[in-house]
């Protein structure tokens, strides 16, 4: 989890992931489009990116897009790759796709790096050996 100010904020991860997306999409992220992903409002996000411009995560020129800096890049990206082995991880065990969004938000942000290389063995085990996958998944669901 990154540190903005004196605190850690899993939203500031979600807005620096969520502008690296639309940035990967459309070339560029606004305000305007930030919100609408979101469902939130324009001033709830131009505090937030004034917060993450103003501790170096982000450049934001006013009526212009956004561009992140090399650090909320790393973090963007490192959050979206997080979200990504998590999510493919609990979809291959059987969670339906309505539970793993709802999961992945909340256990991207405080997964430790150990943690999440370990389901990320885990899963590329599973993934090679269909015959351990539905053992897994069999005692998952008897449980």
């Amino acid at each position: 989890m990154i540190k903005t100010g004196n605190r850690s904020s899993s939203a500031a991860e979600d807005y620096l992931e969520r502008i690296q997306e639309l940035i990967d999409v459309k070339g560029y992220a606004r305000v305007v489009d930030i919100a609408g992903s979101l469902g939130i409002s324009q001033a709830s996000v131009t505090n937030m990116v004034k917060r993450l411009d103003s501790e170096g995560f982000l450049h934001h020129e006013k009526y212009r897009g956004l561009v992140l800096t090399a650090e909320g890049e790393q973090i963007a990206r490192a959050i979206s790759r997080r979200h990504k082995i998590l999510s493919d991880f609990l979809l291959l065990m059987g969670v339906t796709s309505a539970e793993v969004e709802r999961d992945v938000e909340g256990m991207e942000h405080h997964m430790s790096t150990a943690s999440l290389r370990v389901i990320e063995e885990l899963f590329k085990e599973l993934s090679e050996n269909r015959e351990l996958l539905q053992k897994v998944r069999t005692a998952a669901t008897s449980s």
